[in-house]
């Protein structure tokens, strides 16, 4: 390997590198990320690269909201509305927004074209589950979103054919102030199996926190379920799906809540026995209080700053 191929592959493994950061900045958090990535290149050619790259995978991954410039309400950045790398559609409002995802800014709008929208007979399910859901989201997510997409099948007419509707609902608390950001993030995946009368749902829950007073305690969790109805009216199954997410949802954020309880009794215990394979003393210079952890405020102020199970 000559000088100059060398040359290159050290660029490119910078690049790699920055986007690793990049891509797994902390929810709301990639803004500073970057800019000490800037700093630390030193080549404006790489940077503009890395962060290209990296900022649709995150903005995706955390499905940030961000509001349609002409204030007709906010476009969820997923994967289920995008139709191209910078155009995502937001079926409530049948509008198409072009984001910019460095800047995470919407900068126009435009009005959706028949071919990117459900058929009528798929947008009756997508519409009812869409206004469902949003009374859930209003009452139990503080500053949530939410949006349904047909993923597969908006062209079918009629009954006995099969569709797909992805619901998502993305929830962000960006506190940097009292050193706690996070994101709540559901995916419901919804098989209308029209041929055999039924309606299977699977679901993804996650919650993706960090919490960096005079610290770093990053939080991380999924859970995944399936459930299934019968096929029924539009409004029926809205109120049906609705009910099942409301049910999961509210079981998983109790189940964290009571693993939050359980910490000083179990996993930071088990750090009491590798402590003599660490420094006594973290970066703060103070002493980490292994035999009182109830002290610390993290469960009390995640659950404060998110805003969830509310």
């Amino acid at each position: 390997m000559d000088d100059e191929e060398e040359a290159k592959l050290s660029e490119m493994q910078k690049i790699e590198m920055a986007k690793w950061f990049l891509v797994n900045s902390p929810p709301g958090e990639i803004q500073y990320v970057a800019k000490d990535i800037r700093s630390v290149l030193m080549d404006e050619r790489m940077y503009a690269k890395a962060t290209l790259e990296a900022f649709p995978l995150h903005n995706k991954f955390h499905m940030i909201s961000l509001e349609m410039p002409n204030r007709s309400g906010q476009v969820i950045v997923t994967e289920f509305s995008e139709l191209d790398e910078t155009h995502y559609l937001d079926p409530r409002t049948a509008q198409v927004a072009t984001v910019n995802h460095v800047k995470q800014v919407c900068t126009e709008v435009r009005p959706a074209a028949d071919v990117e929208l459900a058929s009528v007979y798929v947008e009756e399910f997508r519409f009812a589950l869409d206004n469902e859901l949003s009374k859930y989201v209003d009452e139990a997510y503080p500053k949530g979103e939410c949006s349904v997409y047909c993923t597969a099948g908006k062209d079918v007419e009629g009954d006995g054919s099969n569709f797909e509707l992805t619901a998502v609902i993305s929830v962000a608390k960006y506190s940097p102030q009292n050193f706690c950001n996070g994101c709540w993030r559901s995916v419901w995946k919804i098989d209308f199996k029209d041929d055999v009368q039924a309606v299977e749902l699977n679901g993804k829950l996650g919650v993706v926190s960090h919490y960096f007073e005079e610290g770093n305690v990053q939080l991380d969790t999924c859970y995944e379920c399936k459930e299934s109805i019968a096929m029924q009216t539009p409004e029926e199954c809205a109120s049906s799906i609705t009910s099942i997410i409301r049910h999961h949802e509210s079981e998983y954020l109790a189940s964290l809540e009571e693993s939050y309880s359980k910490l000083s009794d179990t996993t930071f215990k088990v750090f009491q026995d590798l402590m003599e394979l660490r420094r006594k003393l973290p970066v703060t210079r103070t002493l980490f209080p292994w035999n009182n952890t109830l002290q610390l405020s993290f469960t009390r102020d995640l659950t404060k700053e998110l805003g969830l199970g509310k």
